[in-house]
């Protein structure tokens, strides 16, 4: 049994009238990755900030173990604006004294990359405060650490590391995201709030899903169950005694019966038939073109095509370019070189990052729509005004809610829905998933199944990626849009397999981690040792780092073999042990590099 941690007892709280959290009990004990799920505003953040003592219950109790250090990552990063990146990350630390560190070097390097240690805080953008943020915590020894949204901002490549990171911790976890993948990857327990309450699910968002439509069908089956109780009584007592000697046999299948038999979520050939009526043959060709932004040459002399019906998903690190390719296809940017050229029949919608519309804040929700279109037509048929405002989560007062009353999540779901219902047949997302629930995004992902157009998406949700595209493309930086047959998994072994140890070869002034690893012709008797002890090193991390990701593939193979688990953990203890150890000889021979 884990020891416990922390405890909510009977916990209410309440926003002005609304309550967010109503006779609340739950339990965190050590060890545990627990996923937080809900609609925008259900109260996940309330949930969190109560549980880390930020803010108190209106009623209840929490308790927490007497020496409990608790880690929380809210929405809003804590820095201070005039730190320097490493004042507030790490603490002051020089490059010499976290590079000798392999847990800290591995945490600076993966979520620092490109950020330079000496710069304030205040000149960082979003995104850039948001990952020292969650480098500083995660630097810390924590016995419990709650995240509220730690993948904003961060790529696909940043978002499996950390999923890997947090799986290697020991100390307990409970972490608030929309991003599915990560919760499958990560958590153990699913908790959903809604309603004021918070329900329990074992598993990962895959268990959750099973498990709640299998509660669902099971409350739908005594709801009706008890609709015609009194019905079946009566017909049985008319048959006489005899009927009433066997009774009904209710057999509840398996959760994972819920899904046999069920089609595709989308005809992919349908859809492009129909893509086809209203496209044309040519949508977007992009035909040796030169992309140059600042000093950057993000693309040279790249071809790509696009068809009718094509869905496209588009991956890279932060700055390879992805929203400026975006903006390349939807006219916005002009190439430096060749040509992007349009179909005559393209009807384009381009969704940006900018959260904002350009409308009066006074705007009412459901005028405004039906301003724009009363019936959207789809392949599945067509869909008035009000029923697509409801599928997006606008019912009731909030299809008269102004506009400028939304909260970002809403005015979110809100610029999409302005986007979709302009019948666009090329549609251009730029990280659609910002700011949206998972129950937003499934009916965002059920619509672009019936839709027929060309779909292009950049996007750090590797679930949303995988489940709204057919195929997934990657700038390398190399210049191309590059084909990935294998989808963001092949994305993500690139990536691997081209970087030069980045492990080992941490970002920073130190001129000894960027020193050819081979042993040189010249220098001095010390030096050609270090560079060949350098080089041993290197291939010895290579077949370290082979050995890992066998264990780490063993190991998802038999997650319901406990005795295998047992061993291969303790196996992959042993190679973790040794890479640790390996690398930091790799550092000593560095610093005999003259």
């Amino acid at each position: 049994m884990p020891e416990n941690l922390l405890n909510l007892e009977r916990v209410s709280k309440a926003h002005g009238v609304r309550p967010l959290l109503a006779e609340v009990s739950l339990g965190v004990g050590s060890g545990e990755r627990i996923g937080v799920v809900g609609a925008n505003g259900a109260g996940k953040s309330t949930l969190l900030a109560v549980m880390t003592g930020e803010q108190q219950p209106d009623d209840g109790r929490v308790s927490r173990r007497r020496d409990l250090h608790v880690g929380h990552l809210p929405q809003g990063d804590p820095l201070v604006a005039s730190d320097t990146v490493r004042e507030a990350v790490l603490g002051g630390r020089s490059d010499h004294e976290w590079a000798a560190d392999a847990r800290l070097r591995e945490v600076v390097t993966e979520l620092l990359a490109g950020v330079e240690l000496d710069r304030t805080v205040e000149g960082l953008s979003g995104g850039e405060r948001r990952r020292c943020a969650l480098a500083a915590l995660l630097l810390g020894e924590h016995d419990l650490v709650v995240l509220d949204e730690p993948t904003n901002h961060l790529d696909v490549e940043a978002v499996a590391w950390l999923a890997e990171h947090l799986r290697r911790r020991t100390s307990a976890l409970v972490v608030v995201t929309h991003d599915r993948w990560f919760l499958d990857e990560v958590c153990q327990q699913t908790w959903e709030v809604h309603d004021g309450a918070v329900d329990v699910y074992e598993g990962g968002y895959a268990a959750f899903v099973l498990a709640k439509a299998e509660r669902e069908r099971q409350a739908a089956a005594s709801e009706t169950r008890r609709r015609n109780l009194m019905r079946k009584e009566l017909a049985w007592l008319r048959r006489g005694p005899p009927a009433r000697t066997s009774k009904p046999q209710f057999r509840i299948d398996a959760a994972n019966r819920l899904i046999e038999d069920v089609p595709p979520p989308r005809d992919r050939l349908e859809l492009q038939r129909f893509a086809t009526q209203r496209l044309g043959k040519d949508v977007v060709d992009v035909e040796d073109v030169d992309l140059v932004r600042g000093e950057r040459r993000l693309l040279h002399d790249a071809t790509w095509r696009l068809g009718p019906g094509d869905r496209v998903g588009l991956v890279g690190v932060n700055g390879a370019g992805k929203t400026s390719v975006l903006r390349l296809l939807a006219g916005e940017l002009a190439p430096s070189a060749g040509r992007v050229r349009l179909g005559r029949t393209v009807a384009l919608a381009h969704l940006t990052q900018d959260p904002s519309v350009d409308l009066s804040p006074d705007a009412r929700v459901l005028e405004t729509v039906e301003g724009v279109r009363t019936i959207t037509r789809t392949a599945d048929g067509e869909i008035t005004a009000t029923s697509m405002l409801e599928r997006f989560g606008f019912t009731g007062d909030r299809l008269t809610a102004r506009v400028g009353d939304l909260s970002g999540g809403e005015r979110r779901r809100f610029q999409l829905l302005r986007q979709l219902l302009g019948e666009p047949n090329l549609l251009l997302l730029d990280e659609p998933t910002n700011d949206l629930d998972i129950d937003t995004l499934t009916v965002l992902e059920d619509f672009l199944d019936g839709w027929p157009g060309t779909l292009v998406v950049v996007s750090h949700d590797r679930y949303f990626l995988e489940r709204v595209t057919d195929s997934v493309w990657a700038l390398l930086g190399d210049g191309q849009v590059s084909m990935l047959p294998r989808g963001v998994e092949e994305y993500l072994e690139r990536r691997r397999a081209g970087l030069a140890r980045p492990d080992v070869a941490p970002p920073g002034p130190a001129p000894t981690a960027s020193a050819p690893a081979g042993p040189a012709r010249g220098g001095s008797a010390r030096d050609r040792a270090a560079r060949k002890t350098m080089a041993r090193l290197e291939r010895r991390l290579d077949q370290i780092a082979a050995r890992e990701a066998a264990l780490h593939a063993d190991l998802a193979a038999h997650a319901s073999d406990h005795e295998q688990l047992a061993r291969l953990g303790a196996e992959l203890d042993v190679v973790l042990a040794e890479k640790e150890t390996v690398e930091l000889e790799w550092l000593e021979a560095a610093d005999d590099v003259e």
